[in-house]
């Protein structure tokens, strides 16, 4: 492995480096990052095997918390050149792989009428490791996740409130808002799976309601109790609104908002570059 403190070439007269010299130092540093790569995926595999000593073989890796949180140290770390995404789209292709060595791991991907746009935003999310098929149906994605290491994406459509069925399933919840990053693009789909959602200190309430009227009314009457929201998505006679913080299912707030039929259906973070 190339030694990751070797000085870097001396500049020309001019001031700037010789060709030949940038190339060589970049073989140089490809070594070192393959010899990394290669060392960070072989203790992706000791983990699976940790977990099984503890018994923890059947429980599905994914983690979303941790992962926000080593994205968010990586983010604030000093850099010159690597730009945001660039850090993200590396470190979700490592997290993705590290978590396909580590049991089942299946994406199931409902676009609409916006297919590739769905599987760009997936793979964005997930990296390109774990096994992956589109869906002909939203339904078949809610499926999908209740399977040992499933996870399902659905698009936002103002045609399908599929959203809404996830009121009826307590143990799917909905911990990714994608695109993670702003400069994507806006908020377009949804990723849930069994998994437990932990507030990660900045972060989004997914929160389903049938109050009639308009969506300004409904955020109105929600601000009166604190509680900061904007409508994401729209359809049949259901709104689905993000909540600026982490709730409880139970919070009072919550229970006072206006709606007979309502309800938490996950949380995610906040985009990376809010």
């Amino acid at each position: 492995m190339a030694d990751a403190q070797q000085a870097t070439p001396a500049a020309s007269s001019g001031g700037a480096l010789p060709l030949e010299a940038v190339r060589a130092r970049i073989d140089e540093i490809d070594a070192g990052l393959l010899a990394l790569l290669d060392e960070r995926t072989a203790l992706g595999k000791q983990v699976a095997a940790a977990k099984a000593a503890a018994g923890q073989a059947d429980r599905f890796g994914l983690r979303p918390g941790r992962e926000t949180e080593i994205l968010r140290r990586l983010l604030a770390m000093p850099r010159t050149g690597a730009s945001d995404a660039l850090v993200i789209r590396i470190w979700r292709e490592l997290m993705g792989q590290s978590l396909a060595l580590q049991g089942p791991f299946n994406l199931t991907v409902w676009g609409g009428p916006t297919q590739a746009r769905a599987l760009e935003l997936t793979r964005l999310r997930f990296g390109a490791a774990p096994a992956l098929r589109m869906a002909q149906k939203p339904e078949e994605t809610l499926a999908a996740a209740k399977l040992k290491g499933g996870v399902g994406v659905a698009m936002l459509t103002g045609d399908s409130a599929w959203w809404g069925r996830l009121l009826a399933e307590p143990k799917l919840k909905v911990f990714a808002v994608l695109p993670c990053l702003n400069a994507w693009g806006p908020p377009s789909a949804l990723a849930f799976a069994e998994v437990e959602v932990e507030p990660t200190g900045a972060d989004v309430t997914l929160w389903v309601t049938d109050a009639p009227g308009p969506a300004a009314k409904v955020a109105e009457t929600l601000s009166r109790d604190g509680v900061a929201a904007e409508l994401l998505s729209e359809a049949g006679g259901l709104k689905l609104f993000t909540l600026a913080g982490y709730y409880q299912a139970d919070d009072e707030r919550l229970a006072r908002a206006p709606g007979r039929l309502s309800g938490v259906i996950g949380a995610a973070p906040e985009p990376f570059d809010v």
